[in-house]
């Protein structure tokens, strides 16, 4: 899985951002890891004018999951380090959420599967 790392320019986004953002998301997703396509991590000071303040950072991660609408959540902290790991921690639990209604969904249904057609060149 391949993970983008994005920052504004008020925050460096060097090999050691990167390195562990990617730690932690890829933490965090080990269990859902075969159902996202594609995940993009976004950090943004979000008062650089005022230089500091509380939970000035924002952590956005979005996820693209495998046949289902893409998955977007946030986190202001006062560090980005802190900002993404809660981050990840509310995508933890917002994918738990999802796609365990798709499996209860699936479960349940009470519609016939589709067959596949049998033509007579497959016979």
């Amino acid at each position: 899985m391949q993970i983008q790392v994005e920052t504004d320019s008020n925050i460096e986004g060097n090999e050691a951002l990167i390195a562990e953002v990617t730690e932690v998301v890829e933490g965090a997703l080990s269990r859902t890891r075969e159902s996202i396509t594609a995940v993009a991590v976004h950090f943004r000071d979000e008062n650089s004018d005022k230089k500091g303040g509380i939970d000035d950072i924002r952590c956005l991660i979005e996820v693209d999951l495998d046949g289902y609408r893409p998955i977007a959540v946030t986190d202001h902290a006062a560090t980005w380090e802190q900002a993404v790991v809660g981050a990840a921690d509310k995508l933890v639990s917002t994918l738990d959420s999802i796609l365990g209604r798709l499996r209860d969904q699936e479960r349940i249904r009470t519609d016939p599967p589709l067959e596949r057609e049998v033509r007579e060149e497959d016979s």
